[in-house]
């Protein structure tokens, strides 16, 4: 078998860290028996786009999908915040059902906070990983979305288990990774159809939002809607002052500090939020270079507000960065569902309630989905249904009930 000189296997070997890898053609299927453990797959042309599948091997760990026909690990290419090609990786689990007419449709799932360090993605999820308690909840429900008969695809997002750091909370950067792949979910297997919904849960939530944005004039995949689960991103740029102001509460929030502040550093090249921060804010930041959002929260317990800032120091550039990113965000151009728990602790209602209502203010059309007694995870769980039925029902063309009078 020859060794590979292509763009897509050069990029891939020296993002990755790996030797070049054999080429093969795009898959008709799911990959044969004895198939390479990972192949770079030959672009078309010598550019790379965006969605360009460079490697895929099969998964078999706990990240796998118990219902799926296949799951496969791939990487594949996106654009960065700077506005370079990069390399993203993710999962392509495929239903058992026959494909329909058009193929297989897809549901692109945009995961919460895991963390910001490489091991917290959860293509990389293992039984005892430190970011299994919400991963692993998570695919339960995605599995039900395999034995509905969807493609589920799932990226890591921009600089999550590949190298880079990632860009918490930067809207655009997650469209791009969710919708590109879907893109290299249909290079990996040609009965994957081009017609999709993106669903996503806090973290994700906001970028299903920003996914539904103004659409691009590339035609080779349709999103046909969107469903947003706990959507963060609601006064986000409010987390840090409230912090800096140590007013009553303000330490509790310290918990949800690090992500943001790696997060901006990771998208904004002039943001060092370090230099902001005491030494205790430091170390709880180095905490979140390496660790996931669970361990985060555990050193933060006990951690005062009072102690994370320098005094006097400046951080409305952090707010101004932050509210670039915040929602409602960009006017949507697709149906959307909102789905929301009333013992939500960690997203309140109340923002979700002024969400919905400035979204339907900007003409959107806005299925907004409450459940009484569903905590931050378990409405994930409880809109399951709801949301499958919307998916089928805009995947289908038709115009699902809106919330918005």
């Amino acid at each position: 078998m020859r060794r590979s000189s292509t763009p897509a296997a050069r990029l891939a070997a020296l993002l990755l860290g790996v030797a070049p890898l054999a080429v093969t053609g795009p898959l008709a299927g799911p990959p044969a028996a004895g198939s390479p453990a990972a192949s770079a797959v030959e672009p078309g042309t010598p550019d790379l786009e965006r969605g360009d599948l460079l490697t895929h091997r099969p998964l078999r760990t706990v990240a796998a999908l118990p219902s799926a026909r296949s799951t496969e690990l791939v990487t594949y290419v996106s654009k960065g915040v700077d506005g370079r090609r990069i390399v993203v990786s993710g999962t392509v689990a495929l239903p058992t059902t026959t494909p329909p007419k058009g193929g297989w449709p897809v549901v692109s799932w945009a995961h919460g906070t895991t963390g910001t360090a490489d091991v917290c993605a959860p293509s990389a999820d293992t039984a005892d990983g430190p970011a299994h308690s919400y991963v692993g909840r998570m695919n339960q429900t995605l599995d039900r979305w395999i034995a509905a008969g969807f493609v589920v695809v799932q990226t890591d997002y921009e600089g999550l288990g590949t190298p880079g750091d990632h860009p918490y909370m930067h809207g655009p950067s997650a469209r791009r990774t969710v919708e590109d792949v879907v893109r290299a979910a249909r290079a990996l297997d040609r009965r994957v159809g081009r017609d999709y919904v993106v669903a996503g849960h806090s973290q994700g939530g906001q970028a299903a939002l920003f996914a539904a944005g103004p659409t691009n004039a590339r035609t080779d995949i349709r999103l046909r809607g969107v469903v947003s689960i706990a959507p963060g991103g609601v006064g986000l740029s409010q987390t840090a002052p409230y912090v800096q102001s140590n007013q009553p509460g303000a330490d509790a929030a310290v918990r949800f500090l690090p992500p943001l502040l790696l997060g901006a550093e990771a998208g904004d090249e002039d943001i060092d939020a370090s230099a902001w921060l005491t030494e205790t804010g430091n170390r709880l930041l180095s905490v979140g270079r390496s660790a996931c959002v669970e361990q985060v929260q555990a050193a933060a317990e006990g951690v005062r507000a009072v102690d994370i800032f320098r005094t006097d120091v400046d951080i409305s550039a952090l707010g101004r960065y932050l509210r670039r990113h915040e929602l409602p965000g960009p006017r949507l151009s697709v149906p959307a569902m909102v789905a929301q728990g009333t013992a939500d602790a960690a997203v309140g209602k109340p923002g979700i309630d002024h969400l919905v209502a400035g979204l339907c203010e900007q003409g959107a059309d806005v299925t907004y989905a409450v459940y009484e007694g569903a905590d931050h995870r378990g409405v994930v769980e409880a809109s399951y249904d709801d949301a499958v039925a919307f998916a089928r029902t805009v995947l289908a063309g038709r115009a699902p009930t809106t919330t918005c009078g």
